[in-house]
């Protein structure tokens, strides 16, 4: 497999999780001091925790497709470019609702909200893309 394909799946999954751990220490730390910015916004509270989960999650989505991605067949180039679409679609989902619940209003999120459902479009295309070449073109999954 070419060896910016899973450096590339591999690389972002580390840092989503680098990013996304601490930030569930740091919510429960707010929770904890009672941080008016914080508690006083459920919405907030709701999106930065589906910022963390979801960071987590796909970042190590990332690093199963790093340690898989050579198994699921295609070429090179195919596996490469998906790897980019799941590294693209798992920063901009859990980057859309962190920036979501900021400077929001109560009821109605950020601007940045935009980039869940284009994180989420992009992600698609990546998993379909992905179960598409691990078919093959005989329509069986390759049990190798």
């Amino acid at each position: 497999m070419n060896e910016r394909a899973p450096r590339i799946a591999l690389v972002t999954g580390w840092l989503l999780l680098a990013f996304s751990l601490p930030l569930g220490l740091t919510l429960e730390a707010l929770h904890a001091w009672k941080v008016p910015v914080y508690l006083g916004s459920a919405l907030r509270r709701e999106l930065w925790t589906l910022a963390h989960a979801h960071g987590n999650l796909l970042g190590i989505l990332c690093l199963v497709f790093a340690a898989l991605g050579a198994r699921v067949g295609g070429t090179d180039a195919q596996r490469a470019r998906l790897a980019r679409w799941l590294a693209i679609g798992a920063v901009l989902m859990p980057l859309g609702f962190l920036l979501g619940g900021v400077m929001n209003r109560e009821g109605d999120p950020s601007y940045g909200i935009v980039l869940v459902p284009a994180g989420a479009v992009i992600l698609m295309i990546a998993l379909f893309g992905t179960a598409r070449l691990a078919l093959g073109r005989s329509g069986e999954v390759d049990p190798a």
